[in-house]
């Protein structure tokens, strides 16, 4: 099951290259990205894709741990639960 797993997240990295690398060759304009009143140089479409697709892949991968940290796994089941699931007829 692991395997698989790494084979569909290969694939979908692959297509998002694959898509930058189409859309970086089409679009080669320049764009300037503004931020409140900062203002960056002019670069490529491509890069600023590659770039944004860059951190957003480290970030997920940097908080990614953090997720399983903030609900914690029950392992046992209580009494109510039981009670809960029980299919009486009337």
């Amino acid at each position: 099951m692991k395997t698989l797993a790494n084979l569909v997240i290969s694939l979908v990295v692959a297509i998002w290259v694959v898509a930058i690398a189409i859309i970086s060759v089409q679009n080669a304009t320049p764009v300037s990205l503004k931020f409140f009143t900062f203002q960056s140089i002019q670069i490529p479409v491509g890069l600023v894709l590659a770039f944004s697709a860059g951190v957003g892949i480290i970030g997920v991968a940097l908080l990614q741990p953090l997720w399983g940290l903030s609900a914690p796994q029950r392992k046992y089941r209580s009494e109510d639960d039981a009670e809960f699931f029980v299919d009486d007829d009337f």
